[in-house]
C-alpha cells in the first residue's frame, strides 16, 4: 500500500438514492416510508423556474414536519450559475434545523465550485451554531467536470460521494443519444465474418469510460461512487443491466427516479448470500494459512492471498452495514 492513507467518507448505505421533486410535497411522506437508503429533495432540474421559491419552502417545512426515520437526507441545490443557489443554501441550512445530512451540488465543473459552496455552508453553520456538519454529494455531468473529476474529489473535507449525471453529460459531450442512461445500438462492434459470411453485432456500453473514471476518482479520495438515473422506469431489466455494470465497476448504488426502482437498486447493490458465505470461507482459509506461516492458499481450486482478504473484508463490511440498517 502507498504511504499516503486515504481518509474515508462516512460509511453511509447508498445502494438506492430516491429523487423527489421539491415542488411535489405530496410525495414526501411516501418517500420517507420507502426502502430507499438516501433521499434527495430536488430544487434543481425537476422544478420549474416559477416554482423554485415555493419548492424551497416546501423542503424547509418537510425537514421539520416529516419523519424521515434513519434515512440519509439530502437536498439538491440549484447550479452555481443561477441566482437561486445561494438562497437555497442559506435558507435550507438556517431555517431547516438539524435533520439535513447532505447537500447535492449539480454540474460541478471545477474544484473552485466545491470551495465556493463549502465557504457558504461553513458560514451558515457557524451563524446558527449547527451541531451536525453537512456533507457534499457532487454530480459529475459535464465534460468540464469529468476533466477535473480528480481535483473535484479532493476539493473539500465535506465531500462524501460522486454521482454520474448521464443526461447532462451526454448533452455536454454532444453524445448521439436522447436516452437517460441505457444502451445505444450504434455503439457496437461487428465480429469478423464466419465461414458462411455471417457477422454478429455486439452492443457496447457507451458510458463505461465515464463511470469507470468517476469510480477511480471517488475511491482514490475515499468517496462513494454512485451511478445516476435510468430514465425508462418501466424497463426493470434495462435498469438492472445498467446498475449491474456500474456495480461491477465499483459503484455503491444507483439513483431511483421512480419508487419502483428502489427495490431493484437495493437488491443489485447488496451482496448475495452465496457471496457472503464465500467471503467468510476466504477469511477462514487465510486465517488457517497464516497460522501455518503461509501467505497464500488454495480454495476451491483457486489461489487466494492477502488481496483476497481485502476483497472479502470489503464485502463482509457491506453485508454487516446492510444487516444493521434492516
Amino acid at each position: 500500500m502507498s504511504f499516503k492513507i486515504v481518509e474515508q467518507a462516512p460509511a453511509r448505505l447508498n445502494r438506492s438514492e430516491l429523487a423527489v421533486p421539491g415542488s411535489q410535497p405530496q410525495l414526501f411522506e411516501k418517500a420517507a416510508k420507502s426502502a430507499a437508503d438516501v433521499i434527495f429533495l430536488d430544487l434543481e432540474d425537476a422544478v420549474a423556474p416559477d416554482d423554485k421559491v415555493q419548492a424551497r419552502k416546501n423542503v424547509i417545512q418537510a425537514l421539520h414536519d416529516i419523519n424521515w426515520g434513519t434515512k440519509t437526507l439530502s437536498v439538491r441545490i440549484n447550479g452555481l450559475d443561477t441566482h437561486f443557489m445561494y438562497r437555497d443554501v442559506v435558507d435550507v441550512i438556517e431555517q431547516g434545523g438539524e435533520r439535513l445530512d447532505l447537500i447535492m451540488i449539480p454540474k460541478v465543473g471545477t474544484p473552485e465550485d466545491v470551495y465556493a459552496v463549502d465557504m457558504l455552508v461553513t458560514q451558515c453553520e457557524a451563524a446558527i451554531g449547527r451541531k451536525k456538519r453537512i456533507g457534499f454529494e457532487m454530480i459529475i455531468e459535464t465534460a468540464l467536470g469529468m476533466q477535473n473529476v480528480h481535483a473535484i474529489s479532493a476539493a473539500s473535507k465535506r465531500n462524501e460521494s460522486l454521482h454520474f449525471g448521464v443526461a447532462d453529460y451526454a448533452a455536454s459531450t454532444k453524445a448521439k443519444t436522447t436516452n437517460i442512461g441505457g444502451a445505444n445500438p450504434a455503439y457496437s462492434i461487428l465480429t469478423d465474418k464466419d465461414e458462411k459470411g455471417g457477422r454478429d453485432v455486439h452492443w457496447g456500453d457507451m458510458w463505461h469510460y465515464a463511470v469507470a473514471r468517476m469510480v477511480v476518482a471517488a475511491r482514490a479520495n475515499g468517496l462513494r461512487p454512485v451511478d445516476g438515473p435510468f430514465g425508462d422506469f418501466g424497463d426493470a431489466d434495462g435498469y438492472k443491466a445498467a446498475g449491474g455494470r456500474a456495480n461491477v465497476l465499483g459503484c455503491e448504488g444507483k439513483w431511483a427516479i421512480h419508487p419502483s426502482q428502489v427495490g431493484l437498486a437495493n437488491e443489485l447493490f447488496s451482496p448475495a448470500e452465496a457471496e457472503v458465505k464465500k467471503a467468510e470461507r476466504i477469511m477462514e482459509a487465510m486465517a488457517q494459512a497464516q497460522k501455518e506461516g503461509k501467505g497464500a492458499v488454495s480454495l476451491d481450486g483457486r489461489l487466494i492471498d492477502l488481496a483476497s482478504i481485502r476483497q472479502a473484508e470489503v464485502l463482509l463490511a457491506k453485508a454487516r452495514q446492510i444487516s444493521g440498517a434492516e
